[in-house]
């Protein structure tokens, strides 16, 4: 038997294999070590008192011109009337990203101080509750779609989101917070200034407040955990933040510190409805003054945000009773006194901060199950199913591009202008949003198919170009040998020609599969359920949890376990159909004997 050369490529395939293996086997074998669950409730142990470093200019809440006077009673809501996109279920859009407010636990169940209020009003309303994962970007206009019932992500009010939206009486009171690396010469909001890199999470109140208060232009972040690993490394020079995710985000020992607070200027914080869903409002509004009043707010406040409340301010309408908390301020003075002095601590060199946000072992190993399990599972769905419409769309538009009826080959270049120059997050809500509450009886309001569809649509256009550049691309000559031997236009275009240019276009139609694939992550920003989300959004999720970059780390990974042999699988298959057999490759007997015969 004569040995056998093995291509470099196959050899690179199975290397990434046994790689991408081993980190499984790592991830199944061995326990997750003890980690800092940020979505975990920290209780009245870390009660704060009022904030001593506020503003100069802060000022207290403005003239409460929204909260109601009452609310009707509970016992007289009409659960059927209250307009549901699902009858009996409460269908609330959140975030993942925002502990201990909104974030999803290390049991990948979505949980925090909003998102808690919220099932003990549902509870008292008689209502289930499904909580949906979605970016803060699209979460109001999603909310004004019926979308979504109810939006739930500490949202501070204001006049200008109350144009798109409608909101419950306030269950919570914001500050802002600035945060800047330690030794700044920042030392408060009245020293930001031109020319500085101010972060805030885009779309949020902090970004208003800094473009129409402070009068300067932010750098716009897409969540809380990327503004502040870019504070850290100091490519930004400042941070303005919920106070709440500022307090549970920076840790003792990190290169950043919490320098002065300012109350909020915008009113209180609330749940966002349909502007027309007064029946909605009104229930809400109800059983938030249901569980102020049998202590339910109390308790969930003490345990996830335990902190003095500023003075004159309460939860719920002008009518619920003043909640009964413990003296937070002191017991954040009897645990001061107790702790005694922090000790100073040192600081860490820029390669121990990279060590410790991208090389943190043990999150590899309490991430990969969950990436193995739901991460990876939902990827490859939403992208085979995508490339089969992709593939099947996109030689149509291909074959309707090179037509000599412009009926057809114009509406194919339309179609490929708009698909390709808009950009994919455009596209996947304007599907999500625009065709998701035309076609919710059919889908469940489950945006997974639409995401596919999307995905589907954009891949298209650019198969489309791709299928059409290798058709045009065979010699004419063999079109016009097949027509000479009596085949139809049709079939000379389908035994001949298209085979020929699909075999030229293979390795741009995998990359096409492989920037699919990572667009995959992107459906997310339609809302979907925790058993729904793909690898990126896993790896996110864990990453808001302990504010650590490993499981994102992690999750390129499995991507990269993905794209590496299917990038040198095709390389290798291009590279054998342009060349042929190798010479060293043994005949097949059959074929063998036959040419010995013929001779």
């Amino acid at each position: 038997m004569s040995s056998k050369r093995v291509s470099a490529p196959v050899v690179r395939w199975f290397a990434v294999l046994w790689v991408a293996g081993l980190l499984v086997a790592m991830g199944l074998a061995a326990p997750a070590g003890a980690q800092n669950d940020q979505c975990a409730p920290p209780g009245e142990k870390s009660a704060s008192a009022l904030p001593t470093n506020l503003s100069a200019a802060a000022a207290g809440p403005g003239e409460d011109k929204y909260t109601t006077p009452g609310v009707t009673p509970l016992q007289n809501i009409d659960v059927n009337a209250l307009g549901l996109s699902r009858p009996g279920t409460l269908t609330v859009g959140t975030l993942s990203d925002a502990p201990p407010s909104i974030c999803i636990d290390s049991a990948g169940q979505f949980t925090g101080y909003d998102n808690e209020l919220l099932k003990a009003i549902a509870d008292k309303l008689g209502l289930k509750i499904q909580f949906v994962g979605t970016e803060f970007s699209g979460l109001l206009a999603q909310v004004a779609a019926r979308r979504f019932d109810v939006g739930s992500s500490s949202i501070t009010t204001t006049d200008a989101r109350r144009q798109t939206v409608g909101f419950t009486n306030g269950y919570d009171f914001g500050y802002f917070s600035l945060v800047v690396p330690q030794g700044s010469a920042i030392t408060g909001f009245d020293k930001l200034a031109e020319g500085q890199r101010i972060g805030v999470v885009q779309g949020t109140v902090q970004e208003s407040y800094v473009i129409d208060t402070l009068k300067l232009q932010p750098v716009k972040f897409p969540d809380y955990n990327t503004v502040y690993a870019s504070l850290k490394t100091r490519q930004i020079d400042a941070w303005v933040a919920p106070s709440q995710q500022a307090q549970g985000t920076v840790k003792s020992g990190d290169p950043a510190e919490i320098i002065e607070n300012t109350f909020s200027l915008d009113n209180f914080v609330a749940w966002a409805v349909a502007k027309d869903n007064r029946p909605l409002i009104d229930a809400l509004n109800s059983g938030l003054d249901a569980i102020i009043a049998d202590g339910t707010w109390s308790r969930l406040y003490s345990d996830w945000v335990p902190r003095a409340l500023p003075p004159g301010w309460k939860p719920g309408s002008k009518a619920a009773p003043v909640p009964q908390l413990p003296d937070f301020t002191a017991i954040a003075a009897q645990n001061q006194a107790t702790a005694g002095p922090a000790a100073p601590v040192a600081p860490k060199s820029t390669l121990s901060q990279l060590k410790d946000s991208f090389l943190d072992w043990n999150l590899y190993r309490q991430a990969i199950p969950d990436l193995l399990t739901t991460g990876l599972p939902n990827t490859l769905i939403l992208t085979f199913a995508a490339s089969v419409i992709g593939l099947v769309l996109g030689m149509v538009l291909a074959v309707a591009g090179i037509s000599t009826s412009r009926w057809l080959r114009w509406p194919a270049r339309i179609y490929t202008d708009i698909f390709r120059g808009l950009p994919e997050v455009v596209i996947i809500l304007l599907i999500g949003l625009g065709i998701g509450p035309i076609v919710g009886h059919l889908t469940g309001n489950n945006p997974y198919p639409l995401g596919i569809a999307a995905l589907g649509l954009m891949a298209a256009a650019y198969v489309g170009e791709i299928f059409r550049s290798g058709i045009q691309s065979v010699d004419p000559g063999q079109l016009e040998a097949s027509r000479a031997l009596g085949f139809s236009y049709a079939t000379s275009m389908r035994l001949v020609v298209i085979p020929q240019g699909v075999r030229r276009v293979l390795p741009a139609l995998m990359n096409q599969f492989i920037s699919l694939l990572k667009a995959s992550s992107l459906v997310y920003f339609l809302g979907l359920i925790a058993n729904q989300r793909e690898l990126f959004q896993v790896g996110r999720d864990l990453n808001a949890q302990t504010g650590n970059l490993s499981p994102l780390v992690a999750a390129g990974i499995f991507y990269l376990a993905l794209t590496i042999p299917l990038t040198h699988l095709v390389n290798f298959i291009d590279a054998r159909l342009r060349r042929g057999r190798r010479p060293d490759e043994e005949d097949d007997p059959l074929l063998t004997s036959t040419a010995q015969e013929m001779n």
